[in-house]
């Protein structure tokens, strides 16, 4: 039987590595399931089950299950984010119009910054990255609670997002760039869950596995959807 089956048992504190090790056991399974079934979907007594645990070991470790599912939620977001946000800063510092040979920024570069490690994790971080990104792509489109948990783990590197698109074109209204970023956001997070959609209706053509298929069409596409609103918005004002 492996470690991560093995049920533990016993009313004493596990020990701090034993217990790390614990929580991981259970956030992955937390992952898995939430992923493949939704919040509803799912009780703290599956979570046990799958994780080989108790279920008074889940309450002791996260509380209810909201706090589980929003210990699940961060424990990746904050390497979303330290990601995206790291990207985008080196993207304007490699721009930056008092270096030398720097080029201008770009709409499409501004977002290949935000977008591409994201599509790096996915191809490199292993199946739990998998899961993760199929659970984002459930919250962003759960109207009831959804956009709070979004925002929650996700607004400030949005607002970078936002802001660097700003500098770019100045002359764009923040209205513009938030409706352009809802609709980036929509196709950035069907392409990371992998629904499999694409490779029906194509029949066989295309695989929403294959992310550099996604990489070398999804930065150019929201880009030019950013620069046709901006360009309408220009032209009517």
């Amino acid at each position: 039987m492996t470690a991560a089956k093995t049920r533990v048992s016993g009313r004493g504190r596990p020990s701090k590595a034993k217990g790390l090790d614990l929580k991981e056991t259970i956030l992955d399974a937390a992952e898995g399931l939430f992923a493949r079934h939704g919040f509803h979907g799912v009780t703290t007594r599956q979570v046990a089950a799958e994780a080989g645990v108790d279920t008074a070991l889940i309450h002791y470790y996260f509380g209810a299950k909201r706090e589980l599912f929003d210990a699940v939620f961060l424990r990746r977001a904050e390497i979303l984010n330290q990601a995206r946000e790291a990207s985008m800063n080196a993207y304007v510092k490699a721009h930056d119009p008092e270096t030398p040979g720097a080029g201008a920024m770009t709409v499409e570069g501004v977002i290949e910054a935000f977008i591409a490690p994201l599509l790096r994790i996915s191809q490199d971080g292993g199946p739990g990255w998998k899961s993760y990104f199929a659970l984002v792509a459930q919250v962003n489109n759960t109207p009831a609670w959804g956009g709070e948990t979004m925002a929650r783990f996700f607004d400030p590197v949005v607002h970078q997002l936002v802001e660097t698109l700003k500098i770019v074109r100045p002359q764009a209204e923040y209205r513009d760039l938030y409706w352009c970023y809802q609709f980036l956001t929509g196709s950035m997070m069907l392409s990371l869950s992998e629904t499999g959609r694409i490779d029906s209706l194509s029949e066989g053509e295309c695989h929403s596995s294959d992310l550099e298929a996604v990489r070398a069409r999804l930065f150019s596409y929201c880009a030019a959807g950013f620069e046709a609103v901006i360009a309408k918005a220009s032209s009517a004002a």
